[in-house]
């Protein structure tokens, strides 16, 4: 019991770990052109870059995006959206190198998810467009004419360039986290805050949701089930241990399960088809094990035995599926890689934990066996003796 404690202490401290911010880069940086920018900050995704000035009175908005660890066969790509905080609606610049060498850039207002950077005009004059590639780092260059605004949604892009076209971009991990809010006015170095910085919240939330309640309490709650059940001091006490951590499971999963189906319905054409159906498949063996407690036989009916199959197949079910699901969730949100380790170390723990508890609980059961037997060898012993004597007798 003292082995699963520090378990679930040790989980929950994993889980608690704060992300470690990223160190200023920007401010550092020397463009060979000798431009100079009054601002700039580290995007938080996809080793990029923003420079830039803003003249309130003009309206006009100069800007470097630099996209740094980046090939000759990537495209990048920098973008504001007027209308919203996400892609759709976005009015983009983009930039790649061509198998000749030459760069090829030009706008591209993204008005659908089926198409791919489209050249197109934007929503305002765009100026001084230029870009580079260099020690693969791309920069593009524009000054921008926005009136009467201080912040914009921003959207960063890379994705690879086939046949001089620019190709689909990946839809997992921090290609679906690079966008933010940029505050223009602030003249200074920052991080970027609101816009898509809401729905990545939600992301973390639901994958933290979902790692805790089914791929931490839920084999916790079995081990309960299966393990302390066999000391007799525990009894009843385990059942409701056991009834209590995968009703609060199932329940803290319903809310994360919630959140992704919310994340979903706010990012169409966004689909990870295998990580949804297994959720889904999660939630209706969440909830028929919650509801077959109510319909749980007394110890000694008829039937007990096969409601005791049906309850172990799906539970050790839903831990198998929760644990494959929960890293097809890494591999989407792409996380830094603590996180990962961090839970494989919980996993480890509680296999390790099962183990122990699994030779302890048989030498126990064993030996009961074999003080029952004990038991029942002398008496059936003395029995025989007593009818041995009372048949003399009558001869």
């Amino acid at each position: 019991m003292g082995t699963i404690l520090r378990g679930i202490l040790f989980s929950c401290l994993l889980l608690s770990l704060i992300l470690s911010s990223s160190a200023q880069k920007c401010a550092k940086y020397s463009f060979a052109s000798n431009e100079l920018f009054k601002a700039c900050n580290d995007l938080p995704y996809l080793n990029a870059f923003l420079h830039w000035n803003y003249d309130p009175s003009s309206g006009n908005f100069q800007i470097a995006y630099r996209q740094t660890k980046i090939t000759s066969s990537n495209w990048a790509a920098w973008a504001i959206n007027l209308d919203g905080s996400g892609m759709l609606g976005a009015q983009a610049l983009v930039a790649y190198q061509k198998s000749d060498g030459t760069m090829r850039f030009y706008t591209s207002p993204v008005n659908d998810y089926t198409t791919t950077l489209q050249e197109g005009d934007l929503k305002f004059p765009v100026a001084d467009f230029s870009a580079s590639f260099a020690n693969n780092e791309i920069i593009i260059f524009a000054t921008l004419n926005i009136q009467n605004t201080t912040t914009l949604n921003q959207v960063w892009q890379i994705g690879p360039v086939s046949g001089d076209k620019p190709g689909g971009h990946a839809i997992s991990g921090a290609n679906v986290q690079s966008a933010g809010s940029l505050n223009i006015l602030s003249g200074q170095p920052g991080t970027t805050t609101g816009g898509a910085s809401s729905k990545t919240k939600k992301r973390n939330i639901h994958g933290v949701l979902n790692t805790v309640s089914w791929g931490i309490m839920m084999p916790i709650g079995a081990l309960i089930a299966r393990y302390v059940k066999v000391f007799e001091v525990a009894d009843p006490a385990w059942f409701y241990l056991h009834v209590s951590c995968q009703t609060a499971a199932y329940l803290i999963g319903l809310v994360g399960w919630g959140t992704g189906l919310q994340l979903g319905n706010q990012s169409p054409g966004i689909q990870y088809s295998s990580h949804r159906y297994i959720g889904i498949t999660l939630f209706v063996f969440g909830t028929l094990q919650v509801l077959a407690l109510l319909i749980r036989p007394q110890k000694d009916h008829k039937y007990r035995l096969y409601w005791n199959i049906y309850h172990h197949t799906i539970g050790y079910m839903v831990i198998l599926l929760s644990i494959i699901n929960i890293f097809k969730g890494f591999d989407i949100l792409n996380p830094e890689k603590k996180w990962q380790r961090g839970y494989v170390a919980v996993i480890v723990i509680l296999s390790i934990t099962a183990v122990i508890l699994e030779g302890s609980t048989w030498c126990i059961v064993l030996k009961r066996r074999k003080a029952a037997s004990a038991e029942k060898t002398p008496n059936a012993m003395n029995e025989l003796s007593g009818y041995g004597a009372r048949t003399n007798h009558r001869v």
